[in-house]
């Protein structure tokens, strides 16, 4: 029997750092991003990356952390009981059954793009699975402002996700597909999911190509987001986050149109901009777990972690609050 091709996965990822001896660290730190179409892990040996895994979000947001955590960890023989401190985030961050705490994504995402980017990132746009968030920030990397869409799927890796499905298209191919073609085509009228399947169908059935199609649909997109962009208005240096960030179709549009270039990673860099959100958590589980250190030894106890009193559900107070380093 032939299997169904799924055009909308996309490919997940794992890294461990090949030179890095955890044993030898003294705190592990884990921040895990559950979002509502991927869930992220990131490990660090004492505020160093150790290794990190994205997957498919399922059914259960306490298995997709696990799920997220063990593609990890297991590789390299890091168990939960090895984790000094975890920091949950994102659509499922209160299911995270190992966190210590909870931050926003918002407050992730910035301290992840903060740390990707470098101090001179000012304007974050974070495109996730169900909604779209533009995200000001400092040089440390605490949130000043934020707008979001989260009213539809329009303009997020769902939507393509779907589109990708529509034209049998793998989800990959998307951005580079939309660029071969003769000429930049008018972008389709509505990007909504539901309405968007029905005239991308039309539009092959009056002799389009689906490369056509699918630069009209990047387009639409890219409109949609850059409108959501121009509402916060962009200052230099310009970041994107999230697994829409990787689909060129999309972010390029996006540049043309706000008139300003993202920040890119180094070729050579390990890091992708799905993790951000999730390298966030993992750096204020550093954060916080040193100050839990000092204040013990200030008071004269031992730190609590993984193993100890949970923190709870705890957000920090508003949604830019930073944690001292």
């Amino acid at each position: 029997m032939t299997e169904t091709q799924h055009f909308w996965r996309w490919s997940e990822k794992t890294y461990q750092a090949p030179d890095l001896d955890w044993r030898a660290a003294s705190s592990i730190t884990v921040g895990v991003d559950v979002g509502s179409v991927s869930s992220q892990a990131v490990i660090l040996a004492d505020g160093k990356l150790l290794a990190f895994n994205s997957t498919r979000t399922g059914s259960s947001s306490p298995d997709s952390a696990l799920r997220a955590f063990r593609g990890a960890a297991e590789p390299i023989g890091l168990t939960l009981d090895d984790i000094s401190y975890a920091v949950g985030t994102g659509y499922g961050r209160v299911n995270v059954p190992f966190a210590d705490r909870t931050i926003t994504e918002i407050a992730c995402h910035a301290r992840g793009a903060n740390h990707m980017g470098g101090p001179s990132i000012r304007t974050i746009l974070d495109m996730g699975g169900q909604d779209c968030k533009v995200i000001r920030i400092d040089e440390r990397g605490k949130v000043l402002n934020f707008i979001m869409n989260d009213k539809c799927a329009a303009g997020t890796g769902r939507g393509m996700e779907v589109i990708a499905d529509v034209l049998s298209v793998p989800i990959e191919d998307i951005g580079r597909r939309s660029f071969e073609i003769d000429e930049e085509p008018a972008a389709v009228s509505n990007v909504c999911t539901v309405f968007a399947k029905s005239e991308a169908t039309s539009l092959l059935r009056a002799g389009w190509s689906v490369n056509k199609v699918l630069a009209a649909y990047c387009a639409a997109m890219a409109q949609r987001v850059a409108g959501l962009i121009e509402r916060m208005q962009v200052e230099r240096e310009f970041f994107i986050t999230g697994g829409i960030g990787k689909n060129i179709g999309v972010t390029r549009r996006i540049e043309r149109l706000i008139g300003v270039e993202a920040i890119k990673l180094p070729a050579d860099s390990v890091l992708d901009p799905q993790i951000a959100g999730a390298l966030g958590a993992s750096l204020f589980a550093h954060s916080l777990y040193r100050k839990a250190q000092k204040e013990a030894a200030a008071a004269g106890g031992t730190a609590p972690g993984n193993g100890g009193t949970p923190g709870g559900a705890a957000e920090p107070a508003g949604e830019g609050a930073g944690v001292a380093g």
